[in-house]
């Protein structure tokens, strides 16, 4: 009899500061437990990015490679509104996203988060084509076909105009995008909850789920963003809050942590500090909650 080879450990994170370096994340990531993470490469509310030194985007890749600490997600400036009606503002969020990619590949990292961004004025399906031809023309020209970056899109609370408000918003824009880029889903669990899936009780998570792999394929969710919410389900409010502090609790992460039809994805939160060490408190809970199964035996028949 022999055993089969345990399942890959679920990646577990959350979104760190990168103050002193960008590196010095993957030393914090490391400090409280965490085998992935998230950063911003820039200021999230400043049109114009910084340079990373080349010597710090080698140091971030050697500690992630010191510390099995695989993805890297960057999440991109919230300033970026590629489908907005006024051209200026786009011109300015496919500058911005071109420089978020252009640090991304220098970093190495796998993913880049992305908000679409508001179609107030237009109707949904401008929006996404301007969300497209944004896409693409930040894209353009850049090398990154033989890296591991794929462009993440991420659903929304839910908001009127908001692109990414529905899986089904989310669904159409990776579907315009896949001849352009390598382009997965980033779900978000407050989001979720607050846009009015029901991801809480366990026929409402199946129904969600079920809804998740007819219009993305559950194996295109790359990242998911674990937060528990303030609000109500419905609400459209996005206020996050620590993980089973809130209206979700504490069960459907456990339910989702464990679920095999996410196994390839990343679980990173982005929970409030509001004390010293609240990081490390909900990785902590994020970790506690995962399953940690026995290696399944098999028999050698020769």
């Amino acid at each position: 009899m022999v055993s089969q080879p345990a399942a890959p450990p679920r990646r577990v994170g959350i979104h760190l500061p990168t103050a002193g370096g960008v590196f010095r994340a993957a030393e914090r990531a490391h400090a409280i437990g965490a085998n992935t993470f998230q950063i911003f490469s820039s200021s999230p509310r400043m049109w114009r990015g910084s340079v990373i030194a080349p010597q710090d985007c080698d140091r971030m890749t050697e500690l992630r490679s010191l510390y099995a600490c695989s993805p890297l997600v960057i999440h991109a400036s919230y300033l970026i509104n590629l489908c907005s009606q006024y051209s200026p503002v786009r011109a300015n969020s496919i500058q911005a996203l071109r420089g978020e990619v252009e640090r991304a590949l220098a970093l190495r990292a796998e993913y880049l988060v992305l908000h679409p961004g508001s179609w107030k004025g237009l109707t949904r399906e401008e929006g996404l084509r301007l969300a497209a031809e944004s896409i693409a023309r930040a894209l353009d020209g850049l090398l990154w076909a033989q890296t591991p970056f794929t462009l993440l899109i991420e659903n929304t609370a839910g908001s009127e105009f908001s692109l990414g408000a529905s899986l089904q918003h989310v669904a159409e824009l990776i579907a315009r995008l896949r001849s352009i880029a390598r382009v997965a889903a980033c779900l978000d669990t407050c989001h979720t909850h607050v846009a009015g899936y029901d991801i809480v009780s366990p026929e409402g998570y199946e129904t969600t789920v079920d809804q998740i792999e007819d219009l993305l394929g559950c194996e295109s969710v790359r990242v998911w963003h674990m937060n528990d919410a303030k609000a109500p389900r419905g609400s459209h409010l996005d206020r996050h809050e620590h993980i089973g502090q809130g209206t979700i609790g504490i069960a459907p992460f456990r339910r989702l942590l464990n679920d095999p039809r996410f196994a390839q994805a990343a679980f990173l939160a982005e929970t409030p500090v509001d004390e010293p060490d609240d990081d490390l408190r909900n990785v902590s809970v994020l970790r506690s909650l995962v399953a940690r199964a026995p290696s399944v035996p098999s028999y050698n028949r020769e």
